[in-house]
């Protein structure tokens, strides 16, 4: 009698099998000879063609006892009720042992199939390049930061089983939203149900070894024809962490973990803080209650509030989108662009704040832009600067091409860093000198708290501003654009 697995449903399944094992061993193969594949590729290697083959593999059985049941059913008295397993039988003993192992090659092939596909769902092409669109502000940020070889699980997901698993559920529903056009412009931040700050950050920064100062050099460049450049030397007070490197001082203390630091935000970016609980190491507790909010202890009592911890401040650790000014002074101090070009600064900022469809349109506008102004103002330098006017062209297209997304609706504007409080209200969101306690004490808006001013361009270790600007925080003024 032929054998059950002679019939159509079994030996589909066994040519799909086949093929997809094929093809697996192949992308495999590339794999080892170092073959970088496609994001979609690897999707297929290790996620959808072994689901595919397994399915295959499946049909097979399932043939068989399909096949099986008709025989019965026309042959009643030539198959007995349930199969016959004699390893006496040659044929019999043949078949099981092929079977067994086919069996176990198929076993040791899941296990490795799966671990690659974990390793696959972890990784960063996975991450940043297989939701290409709404990914692509954050991926193009993340490479340029200085978390680039930190894998992107390794902070949004971490170790452990369970924080995996919640985020490949959490993953589902953004494969649903990038599949039928879901997903937000920009996408919303902060991002909630991320793995604790304690259980990621503190992965590699490790609190209680936070201690001394560091020194920073700010470089500005002017708006002005000689793109005049001003260096403030600057002692950041970074601060301790833990009472054995000394008294808890400086910027970490506002995280330090015998300091408790607990506020409530009027909106989801936590750029309005209104009020602000703080507990130190000997218990006490004092509320701080900005002048002229007009919420009451009920309403404050029903605010969500949350603990101060890293990102409290450092918000865009991987994810950066520079201001405009700042991007074009980066690029005066790397090299990039000539800072003899007249006016340089002011007229790449100007190109670059303008408000473009797409990141072709914005290459055509700023190269249009640039090149007319110095070949109709300019013409001398034009004719004899050309290579540099040309490079500094590219240089202001490539700064464009890394901050802003208008796809995505995305710039430097709608992701605050508060990092500082030079663009955004960063620190001044609760030390503006407005934080008042109910006995009278002021969260001080005091600078040397948090740094020191060394030198300066009039060699006057003390910051002046060019202008009287009386109390205006700096992100007043300071947009990112054209003062």
């Amino acid at each position: 009698m032929p054998s059950l697995a002679r019939n159509r449903l079994s030996i589909a399944g066994l040519i799909i099998a086949i093929i997809v094992l094929a093809d697996l061993l192949s992308l495999v193969g590339m794999t080892v000879l170092g073959v970088e594949l496609n994001p979609y590729v690897g999707i297929f290697a290790y996620l959808i063609g072994p689901a595919i083959m397994i399915f295959g593999l499946l049909l097979i059985p399932v043939g068989m006892l399909l096949e099986r049941r008709r025989r019965r059913k026309f042959l009643p008295g030539e198959l007995p009720a349930f199969p016959k397993l004699d390893l006496n039988e040659p044929s019999i003993r043949r078949g099981f042992f092929a079977a067994a192992g086919f069996s176990l090659f198929f076993v040791v092939l899941s296990m490795v199939a799966s671990y690659q596909g974990y390793q696959f769902t972890d990784s960063v092409m996975f991450c940043g390049q297989t939701c290409h669109v709404p990914m692509k502000p954050e991926y193009t940020a993340y490479e340029d930061s200085p978390h680039a070889r930190v894998p992107c699980a390794g902070c949004h997901v971490g170790p452990g089983a369970t924080w995996f698993v919640r985020s490949k559920l959490s993953g589902a529903y953004q494969v649903y939203a990038v599949m039928f056009n879901k997903y937000p412009r920009p996408i919303e931040t902060p991002i909630k149900d991320l793995r604790p700050v304690q259980a990621a950050c503190e992965q590699c920064h490790w609190p209680q070894k936070f201690y001394g100062a560091q020194l920073k050099v700010f470089a500005h460049y002017g708006y002005d024809e000689k793109n005049t450049p001003t260096r403030i030397q600057m002692l950041i007070k970074t601060g301790g962490g833990s009472a054995e490197f000394g008294r808890a001082t400086g910027i970490h203390w506002h995280m330090n973990i015998a300091n408790q630091v607990w506020f409530a935000a009027t909106d989801k970016q936590s750029q309005v803080i209104p009020w602000v609980k703080v507990t130190t190491p000997d218990g006490r507790t004092t509320e701080y209650l900005a002048k002229g909010s007009s919420l009451t202890p009920q309403q404050i009592a029903a605010m969500p509030t949350q603990r101060m911890d890293c990102v409290s401040c450092h918000a865009r650790p991987s994810h950066k989108f520079l201001p405009p000014d700042q991007a074009v002074d980066a690029a005066f101090e790397g090299g990039q662009i000539d800072p003899t070009l007249p006016f340089l600064k002011r007229q790449a900022v100007k190109a670059l704040v303008k408000r473009y469809t797409s990141p072709e349109q914005a290459a055509e506008g700023i190269a249009t832009a640039l090149d007319t102004f110095y070949r109709n103002r300019y013409a001398p330098i034009y004719a004899a600067k050309w290579p540099q006017i040309r490079a500094a062209i590219a240089a202001v297209q490539q700064i464009y091409k890394k901050n802003m997304f208008p796809f995505m609706r995305v710039d430097w504007r709608t992701h605050p860093d508060n990092i500082g409080h030079l663009y955004y209200s960063g620190c001044f969101r609760c030390h503006d000198g407005q934080h008042v306690s109910a006995d009278g004490r002021v969260i001080p808006q005091a600078c040397d708290s948090c740094h020191t001013v060394l030198a300066t361009p009039t060699s006057v270790a003390e910051f002046k501003h060019p202008i009287d600007v009386g109390d205006t925080t700096c992100s007043t003024c300071h947009t990112g654009g054209v003062l």
